[in-house]
């Protein structure tokens, strides 16, 4: 096993096999960090490692599914034996299907989102949570999305579980604030990553993903609460939270759907 080094600041994410995940690790291990980094798909994240030539010993991979509480505890207790206690931890692991609740076939879908999105990110919290209070420093980050703001049809799952990140994120930055530990919500627009390739409609202000993990980086960093990336999605977001229903529907009533698992 590979010798890790101890020092420098250490960053756990979740979902680093792809997508934000990934990029998110990419930026902090260029500005020094090292990374802990959990995925299902390990030999994924230990090709791109080897591909963009990281050093063995400011990184390791942990193999676990969000979903799967016990086996996220496991790869925590892992991390903290191998390589600390976490300065900050990322929950970016995550998952977009398009639903369409009239479906008896789609509600094991509808519930595969839910766990994974929202679920997921309370076990890639859990774990750190104790820790960090007694330490009395930390930051959790959650990454939610502007599907948070309004509901899309086809979207039903996805845009509930994101809802239900921000409420989290919320709930756990008052409880975790007088402890010492910060609580960040990043509400991506659309960035472009496996998950949104397959969108057969218009997104505006498409981010690279690159471009997404440098603006997240200097938010977490800074220790800003709740921020939509990039800005101009922040301004969408609230003139549609201002619309009235009958507008809004009328807006986004003929928008293209999420595709289905399958279809």
């Amino acid at each position: 096993m590979t010798a890790l080094v101890p020092h420098s600041p250490l960053v756990f994410i979740t979902g680093a096999s792809s997508g934000i995940g990934q990029a998110l690790a990419l930026r902090y291990y260029q500005a020094g960090w090292r990374l802990a980094l959990q995925a299902r798909r390990v030999a994924v994240v230990a090709e791109w490692a080897q591909a963009h030539k990281l050093d063995p010993a400011r990184w390791a991979v942990y193999a676990a599914d969000v979903v799967d509480a016990e086996a996220m505890q496991a790869a925590a207790q892992d991390c903290l034996q191998r390589q600390g206690l976490p300065d900050t931890v990322i929950a970016s692991a995550g998952v977009s299907i398009g639903v369409d609740t009239a479906l008896a076939e789609d509600l094991p879908v509808f519930k595969q989102v839910l766990d994974t999105n929202l679920y997921g990110t309370a076990t890639s919290f859990h774990p750190f949570i104790a820790p960090m209070c007694a330490r009395g420093s930390g930051r959790l980050v959650g990454v939610a999305s502007v599907a948070a703001i309004r509901g899309l049809a086809g979207h039903g799952a996805y845009c509930a579980s994101k809802a239900g990140v921000v409420a989290y994120c919320e709930a756990l930055r008052i409880e975790c604030k007088p402890r010492g530990v910060q609580v960040v919500t990043l509400v991506p627009g659309y960035v472009d990553t496996p998950l949104t390739r397959v969108n057969n409609y218009s997104m505006p202000f498409l981010m690279k993903a690159e471009d997404f993990a440098e603006q997240s980086f200097r938010m977490i960093e800074a220790g800003t609460s709740y921020r939509v990336i990039p800005w101009q999605m922040g301004v969408v977001a609230k003139l549609m939270r201002l619309l009235p229903n009958a507008l809004f529907d009328k807006l986004f009533s003929g928008r293209g759907r999420k595709p289905r698992a399958g279809s």
